[in-house]
Order: structure tokens, then sequence, then C-alpha cells
């Protein structure tokens, strides 16, 4: 009883405080600040800072978005068309953006070609928060009456097991959708993108409808989390949706729908976001996960916010056998500078060298603890190889210990895609296929080898050569000859952990190979990629072999009949297979170095490896450059990769002569993106080209040294775009471990190291390890074939950061949806594989 009472009691102290928060939160009013958003400490209200995607619709980055205590909460403020807009539904574009300072407000002009549909939104500042009103010059079209509406969607994950207020009536935001939904006749729906339909309909013409969770004309989400706390009110009825009932990927999203027959303002919201008072964000001690070897260099960098100033010392603290804590450091904090939004300063511990288990204070915080020791990386890529790529494996079976993690796929790969086809996911086909094969004809030898190229089921060419390239690099360089997993091909069977005799890297190259060399084979030259033919098919969660029915097309059959052992259903996947010289040349190379690693192992694959390379050449070498692909500008870097693959294979000079011709303009051009091509060669040329070759490496190091001045971390972070930049990180990384290898009196390993701090731990938003599994903390919500389940896949290594223009960093841990921060790809993890063998080398020398 007593508890219970002081619970009480606190609950109500709680409340108060809260009561009190929000009566005094906007100390400051809400302003436009010199980035074009407005601001004050603890809220961040950006205005269409970034325009939805053409390619990939609705990725959630786009549109009126509030960034409240330091985390994006709510995003794509906009008008839109639905309840609750799924991915691939009609995006509006930005037709013009007008900031006033003088007014403090932001206009953005928004149009829906598709439906001849013109909208204006004005967000201003008011009172104690900001207002939205909606303008349109000319009524509603009648087609989208009853469905033109303004939305502002909240990130679930955030208000999880939190409340809400409609006009008083409360309730708490659902952990799973389970609010109501009718269906309504297909020709109701607003087309989504081209042709396609994300719904399946399975034999009815119609499609879901949610119902709103709640209504009223003034709604309170967490009006029992200071942090999230955020209240709307209309003269128009405000709805609150679950998206989640349509798509896993939906969030919770208020609506209020706009009038018909109406000109003018036609809308508007009143929100006022709770502001805790003289909120600073906290200090992130960022740092290796992994830990660090003893000679290395040994820096945390701590993120501030940029209202805090450092501290002026940090301490290392080792953990004893005993369970004492003893302060091995006390040092300087010494401040960086700004980098984006934030703050940085740095503390460096190189002078700890004895082996052990550490932690870092810095004031009362305390990280969790890391070791120092010589062997940190000697395990770093296991999961990564172990379990990350065997799960990937497309046409195989994949089983580890108790559990399943897919059937064998695809067995019905692969129909000709049609003609004149604009596809998602960047897939398209022109006027002719460029092959044999009549539209949706069957093309045969297809189902075998491959690797899903993501987070979805599709096999992407360019990614399989670049991986192949990636292991190859690594069998050579490093000999990784781990045996931790059972590959059967015979079988179509993959068991984790189940060591079978084989290296496991040569075992993977194989497996990429035969893929490759089926669609020479079959084809005649590599496609684009093989796809699934259906948007309803391609947003598919779970195992893969449900993803088609694996059983061949057959047209005359009807859909969803079988004669066991066809179907009439069109679920096959299809082969996009315009021809590309850049694809020739890229697919030439990853044969040609597969060859070599294959030698001795399959040597009839290695064969076909290196026929086909050698076929890809011919057929392309002398051509004039007549693609216009958006990979035409690629060309050149594909052909001088297939020409030294082919040359280090053959030792046929014809492909030197073609190597060194392009090389050197090419570094002249950017010595960072084809030094490592060319610093593979170095072993295989004569003296004139190493000597010549210093020159270049003097200036990538030029540029390495310049990076410590672009932001704390020392590495190539990128600062702008839909993607994160650990793909380009490794690749540096990477380059500095080749060039360290010739030239170790330019190229330090810290190069190397300082790559894989940055994937560890040490950069900006959070301090956890970018590898699933790997380090003492970790990513452990990733953008994987699970992510429904918000789980991981040992090994998967994430995008990283993406930066919401213009300056805010963020990778979430707690909503894998996001594909450009946590969607893992094959030719990342390849590529992570080769740097995390090459820096254990390192510390072995």
């Amino acid at each position: 009883m007593k508890t219970t009472l002081m619970y009480r009691g606190s609950r109500a102290t709680g409340l108060f405080l809260l009561l009190l928060a929000t009566t005094t939160a906007f100390c400051q009013k809400v302003k436009l600040n010199d980035s074009e958003y407005f601001e004050i400490p603890g809220l961040n209200v950006l205005v269409f800072s970034s325009q939805y995607n053409g390619m990939f619709f609705d990725e959630k980055t786009a549109g009126i978005e509030l960034i409240h205590h330091g985390v994006r909460t709510s995003t794509g403020g906009a008008v839109r068309l639905q309840h609750t807009p799924e991915q691939w539904d009609l995006v509006p574009k930005m037709t013009s953006r007008k900031v006033d300072k003088a007014t403090n407000s932001i206009e953005v002009g928004l149009r829906y070609q598709e439906v001849d549909f013109d909208s204006r939104v004005v967000v201003s500042a008011k009172g104690n928060g900001f207002e939205i009103n909606v303008y349109l010059d000319k009524p509603l079209p009648a087609k989208v009456v009853g469905k033109a509406g303004f939305n502002l969607e909240f990130v679930p994950s955030a208000y999880f097991e939190k409340s809400y207020l409609a006009d008083g009536k409360p309730g708490t935001f659902p952990l799973y959708p389970a609010s109501n939904t009718k269906t309504e006749p297909l020709s109701e729906k607003i087309q989504q993108f081209g042709i396609h339909n994300t719904f399946e309909e399975r034999g009815k013409p119609e499609f879901i409808v949610p119902a709103p969770l709640t209504s009223g004309k003034t709604m309170v989400l967490a009006p029992d989390d200071a942090e999230h706390m955020v209240r709307i009110q209309s003269e128009t009825e405000l709805m609150l949706f679950d998206g989640r009932n349509l798509a896993q990927n939906g969030w919770f999203i208020v609506r209020s729908l706009l009038p018909a027959g109406k000109t003018g303002k036609v809308l508007t919201w009143y929100l006022e976001p709770n502001v805790i008072p003289n909120w600073k964000r906290a200090p992130v001690l960022e740092f290796s996960q992994v830990g660090y070897n003893p000679g290395q260099e040994k820096v945390a960098v701590i993120e501030l916010d940029q209202a805090d100033q450092a501290l002026k010392t940090a301490s290392l603290i080792q953990v004893m056998a005993d369970g004492k804590q003893i302060e091995k450091l006390k040092g300087p904090v010494t401040n960086w500078g700004k980098f984006l939004r934030y703050n940085y300063a740095k503390f460096d511990f190189s002078s700890v060298k004895e082996p052990g288990i550490y932690f870092i204070q810095y004031g009362d915080q305390k990280t969790n603890i890391f070791p120092i020791s010589a062997d940190v990386y000697e395990k770093t890529w296991h999961p990564t190889l172990d379990v990350w790529f065997p799960v990937q494996m497309d046409h195989m079976t994949v089983n580890e210990a108790y559990r399943v993690w897919h059937g064998a796929p695809f067995k019905d790969d692969a129909l000709q895609a049609p003609l004149n086809q604009q596809h998602f996911d960047g897939y398209s086909m022109g006027d002719k296929t460029d092959t044999k094969y009549k539209p949706l004809e069957r093309i045969p030898g297809l189902g075998v080898g491959g690797w899903f190229d993501a987070g979805d089921f599709d096999i992407q060419t360019g990614s399989h050569n670049t991986t192949i390239l990636n292991f190859v690099d690594a069998w050579e360089k490093l000999k990784l000859n781990r045996d931790e997993t059972r590959i059967d091909q015979g079988r179509q069977y993959v068991d984790i952990h189940r060591p079978d005799g084989k290296p496991d890297l040569l075992q993977q190259i194989e497996h990429g190979t035969l893929n490759l060399v089926a669609q020479v084979k079959n084809i005649g030259h590599p496609v684009r990629g093989i796809i699934v033919p259906n948007l309803h098919q391609y947003h598919h969660l779970g195992d893969a072999n449900t993803e088609t029915d694996n059983l061949p097309y057959n047209p005359n059959l009807k859909p969803y009949e079988s004669d066991g052992k066809s179907s009439g259903t069109l679920d096959d996947r299809w082969a996009f297979t315009t021809r590309s010289a850049f694809l020739d040349y890229n697919t030439a190379a990853a044969l040609a170095a597969a060859s070599r690693a294959l030698n001795g192992f399959n040597d009839t694959l290695s064969t076909q490896a290196l026929t086909y390379a050698k076929k890809l050449w011919d057929e392309n070498d002398g051509k004039p450059n007549t693609d216009t692909s958006r990979f035409a500008l690629f060309r050149r870097n594909t052909e001088m990769a297939a020409a030294l693959q082919l040359y280090i294979t053959t030792k046929d000079d014809r492909y030197a002569k073609k190597f060194t011709d392009a090389i050197w303009p090419a570094l002249d051009r950017n010595v960072g993106q084809v030094l490592t091509a060319a610093l593979q060669a170095y072993p295989f040329m004569n003296k004139a080209y190493q000597t010549k070759l210093k020159d270049y490496v003097v200036k990538f190091k030029a540029s390495n040294d310049e990076l410590t001045k672009q932001n704390p971390y020392g590495v190539p972070a990128g600062t702008r775009g839909g993607w994160g930049s650990n793909q380009q990180v490794i690749s540096w990384a990477i380059t500095n471990y080749h060039a360290n290898r010739h030239f170790p009196d330019i190229i330090s390993p810290e190069y190397v190291f300082r790559g894989l701090n940055y994937l560890f731990g040490c950069h900006p938003y959070h301090n956890l390890s970018f590898v699933s599994a790997v380090g003492t903390r970790s990513k452990k919500i990733t953008y994987g074939s699970n992510r429904a389940d918000f789980s991981y896949i040992a090994g998967g290594v994430v995008p990283g950061i993406m930066v919401l223009k213009p300056d805010f960093p963020e990778n979430r841990e707690d909503w894998p949806f996001l594909w450009g921060e946590n969607e893992v790809i094959i030719d990342i993890c390849s590529a992570y594989i080769m740097l995390a063998g090459a820096a254990n080398e390192l510390v072995k020398k």
C-alpha cells in the first residue's frame, strides 16, 4: 500500500512538472535561422528542406518535419491524397519555396501533375508554436474530393506506449496496428506510381481504406511525455490514423480533409510542440565499440549541443579482474569546432597501451566498456561471412541451427521483361530486348547462384560484380580461408556454423559467379538485374521462398491455377536485359578476377568465367561509346577495370596497354576514385609505372589530411544526400590499405584504422557499431528481410549517417524502415570483409 501511494505521488509530481514545462516552454519564440528552418532550443521545424524523391517516392524524409528535443519525430507534412499514404503513392512536387524572415514564414507550392492539382502551404511562427495554412487558387478537382487533405506523420517508435487526447477523450498509441479498416472498389483508388499497385487483389478489384483511431478539433499527442508532447488545433476535424494497417513502414498520421468547392485559405492548423525550458542535448561520447590495438591512435570524439561547451578533462578508466576501476589517464579535452549542427571536441588516450577492459568517463557520463588488445580486429569480419552472406544467398535453402532463414526461392526464374517498361527500384526497359527472347518468354538457366542485393530480393548485377571483385581481392591479398558454412550447390542447401572443409570465401565467389556465367551463357550478356514484376511482391517481408509460387509461368492457365508443374500466376521474376557497355566491362572484370580465385577450386567454372570475360571484352573493344544510360559516365572506369583484371589473369599485354593508357588520365581527373585500381596493378607493372604512381599517392595523402579539417573524424563522411556514407568511408580506407602496402613511408596504417573506428562507433548521432553483432554495442535494428520484426542479421553493415538537409545527421536505432540509414547491401558488406581483414593484417605486421 505504501509503495502504491509513493508511486501515485511521484506520478502526480511528474504531471505537475510536465504542465509547468508546457506553460513555460516557449520562453523564446520560434524564429527562422540562416539555414532556413525554424529554431529554438529543443525544437526545429523544417519546411521542405528536402523534397520527395521521384525514384523512391515517399522516403519519410521530406515535407514539414519536426526535430523535437534532438530527435526527428515527424515528417511528411504536406497535402496528400490518402489517409495513410504508402511509399509508392503519388507525392507532390514542390514548385516553389519562399522564405520570408520579415514575416517569419515559409511558403511552398505543391503540385500533383497526375491529377492536375495545385496547392500552397504556408508555415509561420505564431504564439507558442506555429501555424500551418493551406491555400487553393482553384477548387479541388473532382477526382480528389474526399481524398485530398493535409497530413503530418509521426514516427510510431517515438509514441509507442504513450497516450493521446482527442477533445479530451483519452487513448493509447497501439504497439501493433489493430484499428478498423474497410474495402472500397479499386475504381475509387488514385493510381499509384506508374501502372503499379502495392495491393494484391487476388481476384477482387478493391483496396483497403483505414479508419481513424480517433478524431476531434484538438489533438494532444503524448501529454504524458514532455519530450514528445505535441498539441494540434483546427476548426476542421483532425483525424489520427495508423499507417501500419497498410504497410509495416507506415507512421501515425494526423490528417484533415480539404473542403470541396472552396478557394483561398481552406485549412488552418495550429501546432504547439512542448519544449522543455533551457533544454540541451546530452553529449554523445563517440569511440570504437570494437576497441583498439595497443599501438594505434585512440581518440574519442565528443558531440555537443551547439549551446554546450566541452569540459576541460575526461578520464580513461580500466576495469580490473577483481572488478575494481582504476583511472589510467586523466587528459585534456580539446575543442575541434562545428560540423553540421553540433560542436565537437576530442579526448586523446593514445598513450594508454596496456591491454585490458576500459571505459571513458566525461563528467557524469560513462561509456560502455571496450577492449585494448592486439587481436581486436581478428574476428570482426566473421559474422558478415559466417551469417550475413549465407542468409543473402539466392536459390538456396538457408538453415542456422534450429532456424530456417528461408527456403530455396525463385526456382521459376526468369522471364524476359516486357518492352517500354518503367519499373520500380530504378529498373526500365526500352523498345528492344537486346536478346533473342520475346517479352515474357522464359529465359532458361537463371535459377542458380547469386545474392539478394539488399533488404529486398532482386539480383542486381552491378552489385554482384563489385562483391565478387571485393571477395577476390580479399582472397588474393589476405587468404581469408575461414570455413564455418556448409554450402551444397547440388542440393541447394546452406547450413550456417557447419564447416564443410572448403573456404567459405571461395564458395561465395563461386555462388556469385554461377549467376553471372548463367546470364552471359543464356542471354548473351549480363543484365541490369532480375526482379519481381509486381509492386505487391516487391515490398514482400519474410521468407524469400514465398515471394513467388516457384512454378514457371504458364499463360494457358488462369491466375492462381496450377497443374503442379507450372502456374498461371504471373509472378516470376523478370530479367531486365537492356545491354550496356558499362555493365559488360564491369562483368568482364568480375569474371576475369573470379576465374583466378576459382582455379583449382572449380576449374570448370573458372574456365567459363574467363571465356565469357574475354567474350564481353571482345564484343565491346574498339566500339564507340554510344551508351546513353545513366551508367555512361562510368564506362571509362569499368573498361579500365576489365583491362586490369584480364591482364592479371592472362598476362596478355594488349590488356596492359589499355589499362596504362587509361589510368593516368583517370588519376588526373580524380585520384581518389581510381587510385585503388592503380595500386592493385602495382605488383604487375614495371618500375617506371611504380615510380610515376608515387606522386599520385602523395597527392592522395594530402587529401587525406585535408579531411581532418572537414570533420572531426578525419574520414570522407558525406554531408548530403539520401544515403549514408559508410560505403564511401570503407572504400577510402581500403584505398589507404593498398597504398600502405606499396608506399608505407607515405601512407600510415592509421588511415585504415580511422575508417574502421568510424564504422565501429566513432561517428555522429550515436556511438553504436554500424556492423550488427560486432563490438560491445552495435546496430540491433536494421533494414533487412526481417525488418518487420525490428531485428537484424549478424554481420550486416548499414549505410550509416544520413544527413537530412540542411544539417541534421541521423541514424535511427528504433525504426528500421529508413533504407538510406539502415538497409544492408552486398557491396558494402563485401568491402567491409576486405577492410576488416586488412586491418587485422596490418596489426600483425
